[in-house]
């Protein structure tokens, strides 16, 4: 009988990346349809929320006053459990809430690193040691983010696995879905300082010697908690750059979360994709691998997955800020018509590996050798150092 997989992750209707990144792994492990078989979530929420999907079998507050309890016995009844971790998505100092959860867990638990951070604080790096300590397996989707665990938390190697973020497979067959007009420059995800929108803004800028001229496309509402803390004066800043630059007319900020349907459409009719974010931590970033998927060429900022995944000359990276590169890369990739068409064959050279149909199967070999070996995972559970119950 096919193992079953239990998930501890946000979910739809929650529009975060790691929301969307488990209702695809469901989808792909469980097969489409009303409900998913074999699978389940334990849905984490900021508060009291209505209706969820039917594969939502709990929903568990950032703060359980139970201290996870109920969570974890609703994971208990699944073969395997998937624990996404991310810092900001369970309550208390860096999210240690989660290790209350995962400590009641009895079946074999594999954890998702999708933050390690280069340079953690103690109390980060003690949140993230202690859940992977309890863990059968810890997934990371770089080569950076393992090389890090090991040498800078002091995971043991064996007991980390690689398997990419997965990506869409009904991108179509590439190439632009509206023909003519002024190249299409495109960026997407949940806006927030750091995502360095106000260095594309300055390389649109210095492409309007172009004729036509490109258009800067920024797609995706605020991230909410930035929205909750700064409200909208980053998307403001940005505009305001823009008009002092005097791009405002060709750059569109469309501040709504898209459907599917609709992002696949523009993310086909897009010439390039510019990923200029700050962070030189960013070790998974699920725009990079769906853009690479659809087959986009790609002009990316030197965060360790962009370094990585674009060293097979599917994009261009670039260093952190750096307007005059970012504009030269946007510049050649827009005026070189081979330059882009080899960036497209990298690309179609990656994505098979990358679709969620792929990486669905990397998890369910990785569950099935967990079932089949439970003594690697101790059942003296390691104390809790921080938070906890």
């Amino acid at each position: 009988m096919p193992a079953t997989y239990g998930f501890l992750s946000t979910y739809p209707p929650t529009q975060c990346g790691l929301a969307t990144f488990t209702a695809s792994l469901v989808a792909a492990l469980g097969g489409r349809g009303p409900r998913p078989s074999g699978v389940g979530v334990v849905r984490v929420v900021d508060g009291p929320s209505g209706t969820s999907a039917p594969e939502v079998v709990h929903q568990m507050a950032k703060h359980p006053e139970d201290g996870g309890a109920a969570a974890a016995a609703a994971l208990d009844r699944f073969d395997v459990v998937v624990v996404q971790h991310e810092y900001g998505i369970y309550g208390g100092p860096d999210g240690e809430a989660v290790l209350s959860v995962a400590g009641r867990i009895e079946a074999p638990m594999i954890v998702v690193a999708h933050t390690v951070l280069a340079d953690p604080t103690p109390h980060q790096r003690a949140v993230l040691v202690d859940l992977v300590d309890m863990a059968s397996s810890v997934v990371v989707m770089t080569d950076t983010a393992r090389r890090w665990l090991v040498g800078r938390y002091g995971v043991d190697p064996t007991r980390v696995e690689l398997i990419a973020h997965g990506a869409p497979t009904d991108w179509g067959a590439g190439g632009r879905v509206v023909g003519g007009g002024a190249p299409l420059v495109l960026t997407w995800g949940l806006l927030g300082p750091g995502k360095g929108i106000e260095w594309a803004v300055e390389a649109l800028a210095g492409l309007q010697d172009l004729r036509p001229a490109p258009r800067y496309v920024v797609a995706g509402e605020t991230h909410p908690h930035v929205l909750a803390r700064d409200g909208e004066s980053y998307r403001e800043a940005v505009v305001a750059r823009a008009e002092r630059l005097g791009v405002g007319h060709a750059l569109e900020l469309v501040d709504r979360y898209l459907a599917p349907r609709e992002l696949r459409d523009l993310v086909l009719a897009a010439d390039v994709v510019v990923l200029p974010y700050d962070s030189t931590d960013q070790v998974t970033s699920g725009v990079l691998i769906e853009a690479v998927t659809a087959r986009r060429p790609v002009v990316a900022t030197a965060f360790p997955h962009a370094v990585e995944l674009l060293s097979s000359g599917a994009g261009i990276v670039v260093g952190q800020r750096d307007v005059e590169a970012m504009t030269d890369a946007l510049r050649r990739v827009l005026t070189e018509p081979a330059t882009a068409a080899r960036m497209v064959a990298a690309a179609e050279r990656l994505a098979p590996d990358l679709t969620w149909a792929a990486v669905a199967e990397r998890y369910r070999l990785l569950g099935n050798r967990l079932l089949g070996n439970r003594l690697l995972r101790s059942p003296l559970r390691p104390a809790l150092a921080v938070g906890g119950a």
